[in-house]
């Protein structure tokens, strides 16, 4: 069985996976797209040295931000360690907020038509008006993958434009909603409150900052491609040149930070098997996942 714990940044995805991991006596693949890379580690909320001390972790600062990860070039290299994995141990825990990565580890890569013409055009757009002008475009012509998709990332905006431009279909209907999994499959995500997981998040925001998320963000920005920036907690420090301060840059953090989290639990809704876990019961989370997954064996 793979184990796939998903939702919204902050809302215990890791220590739960690393339970799931340790009971089942397997290992951890990541799909956080920005884990992948060893230089960012604050803002990415990477788990602690202890946390990987726990469990084997695949595809947690396995490369540099030389060297970006797209979706395919994960599925490639994640593929092979995950068939590996079920086979040798039975099962594997898969989590990240990343949903485009787990989907294509667990469902395939989607063909999705290209359209170079269009995608030239937009992206001479963004070089010389920024990514407002993308993200108004979007929202224009695709309500829904503007809802659903990282609204700051331009290559996926642009993306999304091209597709929609092009072909009249939204880049989500080529997504695999509704092909089979390569692999038995059981969704989890811990349901909290919206008011309570936006108080965790703005606490996580703040634990950054005393961690030295502005160093690593100046540290990044000598070596890092502009475009590996462009994530939420990073992008956000640009507002100094424009002489604004620190605490307006955090608060701004905060709130890109919540609307990413609605974007995740968006993402969740297209699912039609997850079990939500309730952290306010007197049963701990791990508890719960376990007794559903003991209940779906017995009833197969």
């Amino acid at each position: 069985m793979i184990y796939l714990i998903q939702g919204p940044t902050a809302s215990g995805k890791t220590t739960l996976a690393i339970q799931l991991a340790q009971f089942f006596n397997t290992e951890i693949i990541s799909t956080d797209s920005r884990q992948f890379y060893k230089e960012m580690n604050i803002g990415t909320a990477k788990p602690s040295a202890e946390e990987l001390s726990l469990v084997a972790h695949h595809f947690i600062n396995n490369r540099s931000v030389k060297e970006p990860m797209n979706v395919s070039d994960f599925v490639n290299e994640a593929k092979p360690v995950l068939t590996h994995l079920y086979q040798s141990k039975g099962s594997v825990v898969v989590t990240g907020g990343s949903s485009q990565f787990t989907d294509a580890l667990i469902y395939g890569i989607d063909e999705v038509p290209i359209y170079p013409e269009i995608q030239d055009y937009w992206s001479r757009i963004y070089t010389l008006n920024g990514i407002d002008d993308l993200q108004k475009e979007l929202k224009m012509i695709d309500q829904r993958a503007f809802e659903q998709l990282d609204i700051h990332n331009p290559r996926r905006v642009i993306r999304a434009i091209e597709v929609m431009s092009g072909s009249g279909k939204s880049i989500l209907d080529f997504q695999q909603k509704n092909k089979s999994a390569l692999f038995p499959i059981c969704r989890f995500y811990v349901q909290w409150n919206r008011n309570d997981l936006y108080l965790r998040i703005n606490e996580r925001v703040d634990q950054m900052i005393e961690m030295g998320l502005e160093l690593e963000v100046d540290s990044l920005s000598k070596t890092c491609a502009t475009s590996m920036l462009n994530t939420v907690g990073y992008k956000e420090w640009d507002l100094r040149n424009q002489g604004v301060s620190a605490s307006p840059i955090v608060e701004k953090i905060k709130q890109n930070t919540r609307n990413y989290a609605k974007r995740q639990i968006t993402w969740l809704n297209q699912y039609e098997h997850i079990h939500a876990l309730n952290p306010y019961s007197n049963i701990p989370v791990f508890n719960q996942a376990l007794a559903f997954i003991s209940k779906q064996e017995i009833s197969e």
